[in-house]
């Protein structure tokens, strides 16, 4: 039985973008579990950055994927049909476009992140931001006089607190790795898409190639006779 390449490499494309739907789920699902506990001193600096993900334009994100992905059944079982591949051609356009703004989106944040973390943090309770000082060794968000340091063991007193940094250098510092790791995860994802797209649009002219010889085929028997 011949291998049909074509159809073969369309199908890996298609594990390919499936499994990116996939990530796009799951890390919707768990940025949208993280952001709603408790802030703890474990937790509190993924919590307040993935509360400022678009992470529910993610899941929409993923369900696209999904339905553009079920259109690979019908290309596959009508292997004769443009008509699917075509349409699931439009659809992976849409996916990556979406995924590429979202992408865009948190890369923008990261272009900005002093300034976007300054509005988090005056927006934390005390607690929280006790929690961040702890966690990253500093006093207040500036400084410990900008806006003033909240007391707690990392900062017991003015004079400790004034010899201590302040937050911004090592809370962008972790924040734009977070969302360095995001948004090129994101640009992944519309490098798989382009990968698909592509396949699509090889079968698709295979298969208008195969009905054309069809065609002169069919001629060709009818003239002979």
């Amino acid at each position: 039985m011949k291998v049909d390449k074509i159809l073969l490499s369309y199908a890996g494309a298609e594990f390919l973008f499936l499994a990116g739907g996939i990530i796009l789920l799951v890390a919707s699902l768990l940025f949208d579990r993280q952001v709603h506990p408790t802030p703890t001193l474990a937790n509190a600096p993924d919590t307040i950055l993935l509360g400022m993900l678009p992470f529910k334009a993610g899941l929409v994100n993923a369900i696209f994927v999904f339905i553009t992905s079920a259109l690979a059944i019908p290309s596959l079982v009508f292997r004769d049909s443009r008509f699917w591949l075509k349409l699931q051609g439009w659809m992976i356009v849409a996916c990556s476009i979406f995924t590429l703004v979202l992408g865009l989106i948190i890369w923008i944040e990261t272009l900005k992140t002093r300034a976007m973390l300054s509005t988090a943090w005056g927006r934390q309770t005390v607690n929280v931001q006790s929690f961040l000082q702890q966690k990253f060794d500093c006093c207040g968000y500036y400084n410990s006089t900008s806006p003033l340091f909240v007391t707690d063991g990392t900062c017991p007193t003015a004079l400790i607190a004034e010899g201590k940094q302040g937050c911004v250098g090592p809370f962008s510092s972790f924040a734009n790795q977070l969302l360095d790791l995001i948004f090129t995860a994101a640009f992944g994802i519309v490098a798989i898409d382009v990968i698909l797209l592509l396949s699509v649009a090889v079968v698709v002219k295979d298969r208008k190639e195969k009905e054309r010889y069809r065609f002169i085929d069919a001629k060709v028997g009818f003239t002979a006779i």
